[in-house]
């Protein structure tokens, strides 16, 4: 760390009065970092790292000075995992719905690129679309493959990196910043005090973090390998609709017979007797004929 100049502060009349429990003496105008603090928020970072990462999120790396821009991607790329480094976008963590929208865009205006058709445009229009193209791809290239929220922002410079670290705090994001003498550390959850000015510096600590994202993604995969995978339900084939007969579709039952079921069957009502027809008495011809003489 000595050998980095990770131990060089701003000068004094730059520095920030929180910083002071970080800071091991003053050399002339410029301040000491203390060695001892840079080793201990860095074990800590790499706790912290090592437990979002194992959790499957993701980290975003941001460093927009012209110090750390290199340092910044090649860390990223090494670990696999997304930066910023030209541009902090304002809502490319509040408004990520936005920031995916650009990308779409992006894999379109490519898309035109190779069949031709960017081409076939006039030249004026041509060449608007492959500037609009440059600008997403400078501007998200590092977040292109970055589909949801991450889990933890580095920061290098935490002075300058405000927006990303406000934006952070905002989501619940946990945030690693790499703080010089002149850096609030109230913004950060973990700092890491050291020289932020310095190239060699900056490559030093951002390749420490790049080691316990590699621990994380192989516990994740690890894990993985030990889950049993769940047996696949094989469903019984259906008939087609068409084979099915009258007798398989299912009877509709009226509301008649729902609350026939529904009601406890009656007794039988008994019949009342009938009683017994009268005897007619039969009258023989002769008998009659007498009746109506005596009658007459």
């Amino acid at each position: 760390m000595i050998n980095a100049g990770v131990h060089f502060g701003h000068g004094v009349s730059r520095w920030n009065p929180k910083m002071a429990p970080f800071i091991f003496a003053k050399r002339g105008n410029i301040h000491i970092i203390d060695v001892k603090s840079t080793l201990k928020g860095l074990l800590i970072a790499k706790k912290l790292i090592v437990e979002v990462v194992s959790s499957g999120k993701d980290v975003v790396f941001v460093g927009t000075k012209r110090q750390a821009q290199k340092a910044v991607e090649a860390v990223a790329e090494k670990c696999g995992m997304h930066y910023v480094s030209q541009r902090w976008l304002g809502g490319m963590l509040t408004n990520f719905r936005t920031v995916r929208s650009r990308l779409q865009r992006l894999d379109q205006l490519e898309a035109m690129a190779e069949d031709g058709t960017l081409d076939s445009e006039s030249k004026k229009q041509a060449s608007r679309l492959k500037r609009e193209m440059r600008k997403i791809r400078g501007n998200l290239q590092g977040v292109r493959e970055m589909s949801r929220l991450p889990g933890i922002v580095i920061v290098v410079d935490a002075k300058k990196e405000y927006l990303a670290l406000r934006e952070a705090v905002k989501l619940d994001i946990a945030t690693i910043g790499l703080l010089d003498t002149d850096s609030d550390p109230d913004t950060v959850d973990v700092a890491i005090p050291a020289n932020d000015d310095s190239i060699r510096a900056i490559d030093l600590i951002l390749n420490e973090l790049a080691d316990p994202v590699a621990i994380g993604k192989t516990m994740v995969s690890a894990r993985q390998e030990q889950q049993p995978q769940r047996p696949r339900r094989v469903r019984a084939p259906r008939r087609p609709a068409m084979a099915r007969t009258r007798a398989d579709r299912p009877r509709t039952v009226t509301a008649v017979e729902q609350g026939a079921a529904a009601e406890p069957a009656a007794a039988p009502t008994p019949e009342p007797e009938r009683a017994p027809a009268p005897a007619t008495e039969v009258i023989s011809p002769e008998t009659q004929t007498e009746q109506e003489q005596k009658a007459e």
